[in-house]
């Protein structure tokens, strides 16, 4: 199997509904995202500033969001912060060309769930939407079957193959 293949059928097999949205001021990097990301599984969408931004969320929920951190007249921390305020069900991917330690902190401590550093190839992509899915997936399993156990019940979610069962790991 071809390598593109491969990545698309990595794509494929997130969700049939899943829906990414992606905020990049460059086109071309808008672009090569939602070429990466665009099958019949995937709804993507791509945007450039804050206002559209906002008006996608309000209009549709997205599972992911591919944010990066330098925009024009917005800091992407910002972004993430509000995203997180208001839509803390969607798990934001930070994709920046201009990586630091401190800011990669920051966005973990405001809720990213991954951190990339431009240039990133395409496995990358698809591999942090992934398992960004799948994290979104077991939150929402673990949440729901919260709700519905008495409190002297464990609610640990089940581990599926492959994942390590020790916590100290």
């Amino acid at each position: 199997m071809r390598k593109g293949q491969r990545n698309k059928q990595s794509v494929a097999q997130m969700n049939t509904t899943t829906r990414i949205l992606i905020v990049d001021d460059e086109e071309v990097v808008r672009l090569s995202f939602m070429r990466i990301l665009a099958s019949a599984h995937c709804k993507v969408k791509a945007v450039w500033s804050w206002a559209q931004v906002s008006e996608a969320m309000q209009n549709e929920k997205f599972d992911i969001v591919l944010l990066d951190l330098r925009l024009p007249g917005v800091d992407g921390m910002s972004i993430l912060r509000s995203l997180k305020e208001r839509w803390p069900e969607s798990e934001v991917i930070i994709i920046t060309g201009y990586p630091t330690l401190e800011t990669a902190k920051e966005a973990v401590t405001l809720g990213a769930y991954d951190y990339l550093a431009k240039p990133v190839g395409p496995e990358q992509v698809i591999e942090a939407a992934n398992a960004a899915m799948l994290h979104k997936r077991w939150a929402l399993r673990s949440d729901a079957g919260r709700s519905c156990q008495t409190s002297q019940e464990s609610s640990s979610p089940e581990v599926p193959a492959g994942f390590p069962t020790n916590p100290n790991l």
